[in-house]
């Protein structure tokens, strides 16, 4: 019979380690459990509760994911709320807006928050007079840590979320902000490809509890009330409940949620591990548990794209991942375009979808959320994406590095000093 890690360790060990501490002081094969429901009590323990009456839908594109978000926007009654990094000024946030407005002059509240830096950094900003007139439409919309002197003070934790909440019950989390490059591209890095997902039941309670945290803290206004957390009108049926947790990183409350979470599903992993994500330099910890795993015959794969929107990254991963590649592990490299996504499936068992780069920007400085999903039929949604994108990657095997010149090595290495501020 499976067991929870609180029986499966020694009581002696249980009674005097941190939950944390002792996952990684002990052999895999010590634990007499499954891989999920390891992580699912690790989770619990660090305050991250399994919530087990909710329904998934993954988003795998930005053109389905926009249509998708517009649709229940519409159908929305009471409250939308919306967490963002950045949105950029063209055709699909003015499209956005203009229903939101619509929703507004209905009598929907709507509430915005996104990150100022987040803003400027993406080259069609909002700007001072849009914000004024979304506001005259009866939107509420926010910025997060407005950008002010002394400029470096706002450099450290920026709010990287990407989640939305309407009505209480139906919430999106993932990797993208609003854009229409998630749809068309971009001309130097070609089609964007990036992950999203619906959540419709109990644990978009959570989503809406980083929400509301977030919007107090920035605004001072307390907006809680059970108006906001009215659960699902339509529950689904227990045998095809599905169980997720929201996993949040907020520097001062939870700084190390995410982090856990990730090197905790690696190092506990039966038979493989999968991950998707743009912008790989882990941190130790999950760097460990990738080394551990690959020790124990664990298949690793890491798909990442060979472009990059951001300059150094790129020769960065490239240099970490060679040295993974040559202890055992898979290396793919995405040519389609840009591969956005931060995806991971563990064995066939579970899965998380988010916002979280495996940098240290978004595991040790950044707002950051991602959802953790138990289910065989989810994870197998994101398994065969993964293997139609392997259709469009090359291996990062001898022959690649070998085609590389001295130079791009030498940006690699330079580059890789700099991760734990990339």
């Amino acid at each position: 019979m499976l067991v929870f890690l609180a029986s499966a360790l020694p009581q002696s060990l249980w009674g005097n380690m941190p939950l944390r501490d002792s996952l990684f002081s002990l052999p895999r094969e010590a634990f007499d459990a499954t891989s999920d429901s390891l992580v699912k009590h690790l989770l619990i323990e660090e305050g991250s509760p399994i919530r087990r009456s909710n329904r998934v839908r993954l988003l795998t594109s930005g053109q389905e994911k926009f249509d998708d978000l517009f649709d229940h926007i519409r159908q929305a009654q009471h409250h939308i709320h919306m967490e963002y990094f950045n949105f950029r000024n063209d055709s699909i946030s003015h499209a956005l807006f203009t229903l939101l407005a619509e929703k507004a002059e209905q009598g929907v509240e709507i509430r915005i928050l996104f990150d100022d830096f987040g803003n400027w950094s993406n080259n069609r900003p909002l700007k001072r007079r849009d914000l004024l007139e979304l506001r005259d439409l009866g939107i509420d919309i926010v910025k997060f840590d407005p950008i002010r002197f002394p400029y470096i003070n706002h450099a450290k934790s920026r709010d990287h979320r990407k989640i939305v909440v309407i009505d209480g019950y139906i919430g999106y989390v993932g990797g993208m902000n609003v854009a229409d490059y998630y749809i068309n591209g971009l001309p130097k890095i070609g089609p964007w490809r990036d992950i999203h997902m619906r959540i419709e039941g109990d644990a978009v309670l959570d989503l809406q509890q980083v929400f509301i945290d977030m919007w107090r803290g920035e605004t001072g206004r307390d907006i809680s009330g059970y108006g906001y957390y009215i659960g699902s009108p339509n529950p689904p049926p227990a045998d095809s409940a599905i169980a997720v947790a929201i996993v949040d990183r907020e520097p001062n409350i939870s700084p190390e949620a995410i982090k856990r979470a990730y090197a905790a599903s690696i190092q506990v992993s039966d038979d493989r591990v999968r991950i998707i994500n743009p912008y790989f330099v882990p941190t130790t910890s999950i760097w460990r548990a990738i080394r551990s795993s690959l020790k124990r015959g664990i298949q690793i794969e890491i798909m990442v794209p060979e472009k990059s929107d951001i300059p150094f990254t790129p020769d960065a991963m490239l240099h970490k991942l060679r040295k993974l590649s040559r202890h055992g592990a898979k290396v793919l490299l995405y040519q389609g375009g840009f591969h956005h996504s931060k995806i991971m499936t563990v064995d066939d068992r579970f899965s998380t979808v988010g916002s979280a780069n495996l940098n240290s920007r978004s595991l040790r400085y950044d707002y950051e959320t991602n959802a953790f999903i138990f289910d065989r039929g989810f994870t197998a949604e994101l398994d065969s994406l993964f293997d139609r994108d392997k259709e469009h990657c090359i291996p990062l095997d001898d022959d690649y590095w070998e085609r590389r010149s001295l130079w791009r090595k030498f940006v690699g290495w330079f580059a890789n000093l700099l991760t734990p501020f990339l």
